[in-house]
């Protein structure tokens, strides 16, 4: 009896020994996830590999109010939060180069959703020609209903394996491969389906070109 009450008493000791170490560590703290660097034997860019040129500067949107509406020509207007999106679709891959009209680029690994995707579900109209983005900053582009369904355009949320920063777009910005980077609109809130095949946008109604394409200039 008294060696089993000695034992219990070293192993109390023993526990209040371990509780105060414990106690006097400081607890481990969550870092944010490393970008990666390198996919698939492609060197990328960096994501602070950009510089600022947005028209009102970066936009920090409050994800929890955040909505994107899917809206125009369609034959359900629709509504989702953030996480509707990127958990209610399927999540694709792709290294894509911006370039910019300043003569900068940067090669990225983006992952997001289709918009052909969020187009389907909502149903876009036979008169529908033209996809309108808008963002947060009041920033407008546009681009060809054929052209986001023809070349698996993606809306991402991430870049090179992390979530994407709030300078570079976050919640969501177009990866418009094959057009110049002024068509790469940041900090979408709201996808619209249009007949006016006229529409231009911030830079586009300012005079550059409405097609963007990279083996053209970007000057109408």
């Amino acid at each position: 009896m008294r060696k089993i009450t000695a034992f219990a008493m070293t192993m109390a000791i023993v526990l209040s020994v371990l509780l105060l170490a414990l106690a006097g560590c400081p607890s481990a703290e969550v870092l944010n996830p490393a970008e990666v660097r390198e996919y698939e034997g492609m060197d990328l860019s960096s994501v602070n590999a950009f510089r600022e040129n947005s028209i009102r500067g970066p936009q920090y949107v409050d994800i929890a109010n955040y909505q994107l509406e899917i809206t125009g020509l369609v034959e359900n207007r629709m509504s989702y939060s953030y996480d509707e999106v990127i958990e209610g679709y399927q999540n694709y891959k792709k290294a894509v180069t911006l370039y910019c009209v300043e003569g900068w680029e940067a090669t990225i690994l983006w992952e997001g959703v289709l918009v052909s995707d969020l187009l389907a579900e909502a149903g876009p109209l036979p008169e529908a020609q033209v996809v309108i983005f808008h963002a947060y900053d009041g920033y407008t582009t546009s681009l060809p209903l054929d052209y986001i369904i023809d070349n698996d355009i993606l809306m991402a949320h991430k870049m090179n394996e992390i979530t994407m920063p709030p300078e570079r777009g976050f919640p969501f910005a177009l990866v418009a491969e094959s057009k110049w980077g002024y068509k790469w609109i940041k900090w979408i809130t709201a996808i619209e389906l249009s007949d006016d095949v006229d529409y231009r946008g911030f830079w586009e109604e300012r005079g550059y070109s409405n097609t963007a394409d990279l083996d053209e200039g970007f000057f109408e």
